[in-house]
């Protein structure tokens, strides 16, 4: 028979069973006792909602925060076309909005790596949840006279979201261990193309269901306000360390700038780093491009019309989502699967195994701006391809920061990481992209064959940043061993009681 603090008896339990209060804390198992009195209505509803939170389910609850993160992020470019004409403003500008966005995203990522490490997570998350959600839903009212109004609230909606980014993988790191842990962040990383993908399909359903583009922006907030009342209600904050057998014993902590120049020196987080920020350049670019660059193939080979029209097309928006959800899913759990299965014959295999579905991945990406001209099909074969080899490394790199940095500085690594990918990454390709594109187009009498052409070239420069990221994993897998005994080693001497030293009495 188990018991809350006010002497109510909950059914259902032993003895020997522990109850999780909403604070985090355990209350120890109680024998039954004549005096404890029943449970009223509402204090069962209470009890049934706490045995709910298990590490399973917080795991789940946090994946789908995850997934809504980045179906909010690729909303707006499932409807970029229409953002374009309402606003009429040039490829480099709307590849602004994406710039933006990760720019504020990056900014806020260490400030709340910082945080993470020393207050309570699951608050910080449900706040970051609620902001960007009211900012989102405001956005869809600013008129098209305030363009810059509108790049300023995708710059809010980054803040809000950085904070989900850079402090949830690290409870999920604290609430599970080895092969499991693996699989748990796979699931948790799964949530980046599926929600990407999501954005798409919602942003163009909800736009052509309502006649009306800003409605794509009024959907992902409801769902984002839900997911931050479930994670208030039953997502735990481990103890730091707890699921490496630590036990939250570690006895020391570091300061922010003592953690700093331990990541510095940790050569397989630097390059792992570095070979996200790779990653990131590329999915950057293709995020908000290749539907744009597929509807200007279509134009090419005219089997569509240029979009001048109230509501534009949103076949390739809606199938590149698509897309992107199943090579998301079948991108991880092969990540996984490869991964677990390479560990039975190196030490090395994670890194190896996201340094070879880069240099994969870069081959067939190579082969979209081939075959798009003549092939609409042929484009999106080779899209299917090396986007699964390239989401082959999200969980597998997340796994790597696990093992080689100290439960005490992970989200303070995961912070900086992020940082530093968005950086070098997605923080400026899309404008880059934009940037070349349009003067591409200036050189030469504009046309709908060299707009689509022009787009293509700016494009071209992602494979060759993705055969760069390859080479990092490479280099993070000479140093992998080593960084990790490391870890290990750290983490037993930090936990290790004080000397004993006798004390005279006076």
């Amino acid at each position: 028979m188990c018991v809350e603090s006010d002497g109510c008896e909950i059914e259902g339990c032993s003895s020997s069973d522990e109850v999780r209060t909403l604070s985090g804390s355990m209350s120890p198992g109680l024998k039954s006792n004549p005096d404890l009195h029943p449970c009223r209505p509402g204090q069962k509803f209470r009890a049934a909602l706490l045995k709910c939170r298990s590490p399973a389910a917080a795991a789940g609850i946090l994946s789908f925060g995850n997934v809504l993160n980045y179906m909010d992020r690729y909303t707006v470019a499932g409807v970029v076309l229409d953002i374009q004409r309402n606003y009429d403003v040039s490829d480099s500008r709307i590849g602004l909005l994406q710039t933006v966005f990760i720019c504020s995203f990056m900014v806020a990522a260490p400030i709340f790596g910082y945080l993470g490490d020393r207050f309570n997570r699951k608050v910080i998350l449900s706040c970051g949840i609620f902001f960007w959600s009211i900012v989102t839903l405001l956005s869809s009212f600013i008129s098209k006279e305030y363009f810059w109004l509108f790049v300023l609230s995708r710059g809010l909606v980054g803040i809000g979201e950085s904070s989900y980014s850079s402090i949830s993988p690290t409870i999920i790191g604290d609430l599970f261990t080895s092969n499991t842990r693996t699989m748990m962040l796979s699931v948790f990383y799964l949530a980046i193309p599926l929600g990407s993908g999501l954005g798409y399909i919602l942003g163009s359903s909800a736009k052509e269901a309502a006649g009306d583009w800003h409605w794509a922006l009024r959907v992902s907030p409801i769902l984002g306000i839900t997911a931050g009342v479930l994670i208030l209600l039953f997502v735990p904050d481990p103890k730091r360390g707890s699921a490496d057998q630590l036990g939250g014993r570690i006895r020391s902590r570091t300061s922010w700038l003592c953690d700093m120049k331990a990541l510095a020196k940790n050569r397989s987080y630097v390059f792992s780093s570095l070979a996200s920020a790779a990653v990131s350049f590329a999915t950057g670019a293709f995020g908000i491009w290749i539907p744009g660059y597929l509807f200007r193939a279509r134009v090419v080979q005219k089997t569509a019309e240029a979009c001048t029209k109230e509501i534009c097309s949103s076949t390739d928006s809606m199938v590149f989502g698509a897309i992107t959800c199943v090579t998301g899913l079948l991108g991880v759990v092969i990540g996984a699967l490869t991964t677990r299965l390479c560990r039975q014959k190196t030490e090395r295999a994670d890194p190896l195994v996201c340094a070879v579905s880069m240099l994969g991945s870069a081959i067939f990406i190579c082969l979209i701006f081939v075959v798009a001209k003549k092939s609409i099909i042929g484009a999106y074969v080779c899209i299917f391809i090396g986007e699964t080899l390239l989401f082959l490394n999200w969980a597998i790199t997340a796994d790597i920061l696990m093992f080689v940095v100290i439960p005490t500085r992970r989200a303070t690594a995961v912070a900086f990481q992020s940082f530093t990918s968005h950086l070098l990454g997605d923080a400026g390709s899309p404008y880059l992209i934009g940037l070349i594109s349009d003067a591409l187009q200036q050189k030469y009498t504009t046309s709908a064959l060299w707009r689509f052409l022009s787009l293509g070239y700016a494009l071209m420069l992602c494979p060759f940043i993705i055969v760069l990221g390859g080479m990092f994993f490479l280099a993070t897998a000479l140093y992998f061993l080593d960084d990790k005994d490391k870890a290990e080693a750290q983490c037993n001497q930090a936990t290790q009681p004080p000397s004993s030293v006798k004390v005279t009495s006076k």
